[in-house]
C-alpha cells in the first residue's frame, strides 16, 4: 500500500482546511479523516468550530465524536487510528485525506512515534499538584534539567505537553527526547499541503472575530453544559483546549468575560503562531496563501496531477 498516496492537508486555526477539505472531497474520490485533538470529543462543538450536523452527514470525517471529553486521547492513539484508517480508505481504493492542525499528530504519523508508557493517573495527578504550587514554568525549568532537548521543544506555559514529557520521565527514567528518537516513519506516500495566510495580521483578525462568532453562537453555554458534568474537570486534557480553557475560568469567577476572551484570542494566535512555524520548517510541504489565490483551484490542479478524478 506504500505506492497510494496519502493527502495531508494542513495550516493554522481558521485558515479555512476543513471548507477546502469538504470542497474536494466532493470532486475527488476521498475519505476525510480529521487531524484535531479537540475534534476527538463529543459534546464540544462551537469552541472546536466542528462541521455541522448537516455537513458532517454530507461529508464524513473520521475521528471526530469518538471520545468522551473525560477520557484521553493521544498521539500514540491518534496514529494507531489514522494508520488502521489509511488502510481500510486504501483497501476500497479511495484516497485519504487528513485535515487539521494538531501538528504534533501530523508529526507522530509522518515521522513516527515511540511506544511511549502507558499514561499514569497518579503521575499526573502529582504533576498537576506540583503545577498549582509552583507553575507550569518552573517544571518547565525542572524538565529543562532532566530533559533539555523536550525542553528546549515546549513553550514553558505548555502545561499538557511539560505534564507528558515528566510523566513519561518519572515512569521510565529515560527522557520523553531519549524514545522518541528511537522512532521510524511509516512506509505511506504522504503529500503534504499547507494553508498559510500572509500577512498574519489578516489571520489574527479572522481568529478573533471567529472568538466573537463563537460566543454570539451558544460558546458560554456549551462548556456550562460541559462543566455540569461531574466527572469532568478544568485539569481534563479536553478543556485545556484554547477557548475552553478561558471560559471556564470566567465561569468559575477567576476572570470577567472581557479577560477569558483576551486571553483566548492571544491564546489561539499564539497556537497559530507555534502551527505556522512547524509548518514553514517541513520538508517537501506544498505551501499556498489562501488570501492571494484561489485555495481550491491551487490545491485541486495540484491533486489532478497525482489523483485519478471519479
Amino acid at each position: 500500500m506504500c505506492g497510494i498516496p496519502v493527502v495531508c492537508l494542513m495550516g493554522p486555526t481558521a485558515s479555512g482546511k476543513t471548507g477546502l477539505a469538504m470542497q474536494l472531497a466532493d470532486a475527488y474520490p476521498i475519505e476525510l479523516v480529521s487531524v484535531d485533538s479537540a475534534l476527538v470529543y463529543r459534546g464540544m462543538d462551537i469552541g472546536t468550530a466542528k462541521p455541522g450536523p448537516d455537513e458532517l452527514r454530507r461529508h464524513p470525517h473520521h475521528l471526530v465524536d469518538i471520545r468522551e471529553p473525560e477520557e484521553s486521547y493521544s498521539a500514540g492513539d491518534f496514529v494507531r487510528d489514522a494508520n488502521e484508517l489509511i488502510n481500510t480508505i486504501h483497501a476500497a481504493k479511495r484516497v485519504p485525506l487528513l485535515v487539521g492542525g494538531t501538528m504534533m499528530y501530523f508529526r507522530s504519523l509522518i515521522d513516527g512515534i515511540a511506544n511511549l508508557p502507558a499514561a499514569n493517573p497518579q503521575i499526573r495527578a502529582s504533576i498537576d499538584q506540583d503545577a498549582k504550587v509552583r507553575g507550569w514554568p518552573a517544571l518547565h525549568d525542572e524538565l529543562a534539567q532532566v530533559d533539555p532537548v523536550t525542553a528546549q521543544r515546549i513553550s514553558a506555559n505548555d502545561s499538557h505537553r511539560i505534564q507528558r514529557a515528566l510523566e513519561v520521565f518519572r515512569i521510565s527514567g529515560k527522557p520523553l527526547s531519549t524514545w522518541q528518537s528511537n522512532t521510524r516513519p511509516g512506509c505511506h506516500h504522504f503529500l503534504k499541503l499547507a494553508l498559510i495566510p500572509e500577512p498574519r495580521s489578516a489571520l489574527h483578525g479572522s481568529i478573533a472575530a471567529r472568538f466573537d462568532k463563537m460566543i454570539e453562537s451558544g460558546f458560554i453555554n456549551e462548556v456550562k453544559k460541559l462543566m455540569e458534568r461531574p466527572d469532568l474537570t478544568a485539569n481534563h486534557s479536553s478543556m485545556r483546549a484554547v477557548g475552553y480553557r478561558q471560559l471556564w475560568s470566567h465561569l468559575s469567577g477567576a476572570i470577567d468575560l472581557d479577560q477569558a476572551r483576551a486571553m483566548a484570542v492571544a491564546a489561539t494566535r499564539q497556537l497559530a503562531k507555534r502551527q505556522l512555524t512547524w509548518l514553514r520548517s517541513g520538508q517537501d510541504i506544498y505551501s499556498i496563501n489562501p488570501l492571494e489565490i484561489d485555495s481550491y483551484g491551487a490545491i485541486s490542479a495540484y491533486l489532478r496531477e497525482r489523483l485519478v478524478r471519479r
